[in-house]
């Protein structure tokens, strides 16, 4: 009986390897990405980068183990809900309001330290930020963020 669980487990799991993710990354204008409409320091734009990127962008690097169904079915869910709620690289074709509040999601997700996620940095301990990184996040995306309102108050005007 144990052998014949064991025996079906492994087979499932040998069978779930050819349901494969896409990993193909959708044609897009350069010209979007975030930091055509930001300039950041490029210690700022390191950390954005490394710390939000892979799941908010199209420039996402997938990891060995995007390889290995089940694991890979999550990944994949995971960047495509983080795509859909924030992608840095179609950052210009967003609204000025729409821009500006994801400016605001962006700095308080960070200050309440709910990016990046425990889970991505479990495997990616480069996007673990210290104290000082979130708090140097907080502050410029608060100042992009009021940038970005004070030129929609202006253009009303």
């Amino acid at each position: 009986m144990k052998k014949k669980v064991v025996l079906t487990v492994l087979a499932i799991f040998v069978i779930i390897q050819f349901f494969r993710i896409n990993k193909s990354l959708p044609d897009y204008n350069p010209e979007d990405d975030f930091f055509q409409h930001h300039v950041a320091k490029a210690e700022i734009q390191l950390l954005i980068e490394t710390t939000c990127y892979d799941c908010h962008s199209y420039k996402t690097t997938y990891p060995f183990y995007s390889e290995i169904a089940p694991i890979s079915w999550f990944l994949a869910d995971h960047v495509e809900e983080g795509r859909e709620h924030l992608n840095f690289s179609n950052w210009g074709s967003y609204s000025a309001k729409k821009a500006a509040h994801k400016l605001e999601e962006c700095y308080e997700e960070v200050e309440e330290g709910e990016t990046p996620l425990w889970s991505y940095t479990l495997t990616h301990f480069d996007a673990q930020l210290t104290d000082q990184e979130r708090n140097t996040l907080v502050l410029w995306f608060k100042s992009q963020y009021d940038y970005t309102k004070s030129n929609q108050q202006s253009a009303k005007k």
